[in-house]
């Protein structure tokens, strides 16, 4: 995070858990000149939702159709990284592990080594590299047997409900448990198979031969450990979901989330684990619907009352908030905002999760050290660059003020 971004972010926690020292009065004209900004070609008005809160005093600044249920697009990855960073917690990390099945005879291996995915959104070839190396130093060369790759950590199915076929392997990657993001997966079922095949690379780039060829299995509870990885910490991962607004690292947290909570790695029981928490969190729930992580889904609803919700009680939970807020996109600096509001008085005043589809488009975050907000752009489609145009309007008369 660069300097800039670090302040704003830092500003804006403090100014969430500092007192009040006085109570600011909404301002009529301002509320007026927020409404015009949303009025925007093609956007229609009973199917956009914007909400504003001064941050001191607490006062809505603005609202219209704050409880309407609506297409959140990527705006529902804020749940998502509200649940995990509770849940889990920041600190949290995803393993990947190599087993061996068999026995050892000197400097060879006699079976299949397996290699376990426990949901590492971020597994890369240099994850892969590190395993190989633990496994060299063990004193081994050769592997009588195979490399298999075990992906049942998480359900077999590779997308969401609700999601167009198209959106798999262009919008995400397949949803496997067991997924080496620096490499392309052309059969949605093939991951595991894929990730097989580049340790067996990696253990040669070691000096360690494999007999067979790599495929696709599960580990026996007999296994021997060999080799273990963990991944960044949540609140790196979190970054990722949120500032770079990442579909796949967004599904694989949810059905971490029901993996570890409700002990079924599947997107039904991860959506069922954030609306649980949400609901712990007193978030209001009417009109709410999750029904994957990203945002892509047909089903999903969220209200821009929601969504200011989830983002106060985050940003001023003492357990997450640094993680949480430091989540978002920096205006003019960072991520999907970089290109975005790179004027005064929003440029770095602004921090906020984005959210396009062709159904909808979203802004949420704050406004320097005074305001939070939400607005949500439903349409069949919504025109993205005036629906875009509008909600930058909003956010820098608010930035502004």
């Amino acid at each position: 995070m660069t300097r800039v971004c670090f302040a704003t972010v830092l500003a804006v926690v403090t100014a969430l858990t500092a007192a009040a020292a006085t109570s600011r009065a909404a301002s009529p004209e301002l509320a007026t000149a927020l409404a015009n900004a949303l009025v925007a070609p093609g956007v229609q008005p009973t199917r956009t939702a914007a909400l504003a809160v001064d941050l001191e005093s607490g006062e809505v600044v603005f609202r219209k159709n704050a409880r309407r249920s609506l297409l959140p697009a990527s705006a529902e990855k804020l749940a998502v990284s509200f649940a995990a960073l509770r849940l889990l917690g920041p600190d949290f990390r995803f393993h990947t592990e190599v087993v061996a099945t068999g026995a050892r005879r000197g400097r060879t291996w006699d079976g299949n080594l397996v290699l376990v995915g426990q949901g590492d959104p971020t597994l890369a070839i240099a994850d892969l590299d590190r395993l190989a190396r633990q496994v060299a130093k063990l004193g081994l060369r050769h592997v009588e047997g195979r490399v298999l790759g075990d992906e049942s950590h998480f359900d077999a199915r590779r997308d969401a409900p609700g999601w167009k076929p198209s959106y798999l392997g262009i919008e995400s990657r397949p949803l496997s448990a067991l997924s080496v993001v620096d490499l392309p997966v052309r059969n949605p079922n093939g991951s595991a198979a894929i990730a097989a095949h580049a340790l067996t690379a990696a253990l040669r780039r070691q000096g360690v031969t494999v007999s067979g060829p790599p495929g696709s299995g599960r580990a026996s509870t007999s296994a021997v450990p060999l080799a273990r990885d963990a991944s960044e910490p949540m609140r790196a991962v979190v970054r990722r979901l949120n500032r770079d607004s990442d579909n796949f690292v967004a599904e694989l947290v949810l059905k971490e989330l029901g993996a570890t909570v409700a002990l079924q790695g599947s997107t039904a029981a991860g959506a069922l684990v954030v609306r649980e928490e949400l609901a712990a969190a007193e978030i209001p729930l009417r009109g709410v619907r999750i029904a994957d992580g990203s945002g892509l889904s047909s089903l999903d609803r969220l209200t821009v009352e929601a969504l200011v919700a989830i983002l106060r009680a985050g940003a001023t939970d003492p357990t997450m908030r640094d993680a949480f807020v430091t989540s978002l996109a920096v205006a003019g600096i960072s991520g999907t905002m970089e290109k975005r509001l790179v004027r005064r008085p929003a440029r770095s005043r602004v921090i906020a999760k984005t959210g396009t589809t062709n159904a909808a488009s979203a802004l949420a975050g704050f406004v320097r050290r005074r305001y939070v907000f939400a607005i949500l752009q439903n349409g069949g489609p919504v025109p993205y660059w005036a629906a875009r145009t509008a909600q930058d309007r909003f956010v820098t008369l608010l930035a502004g003020s």
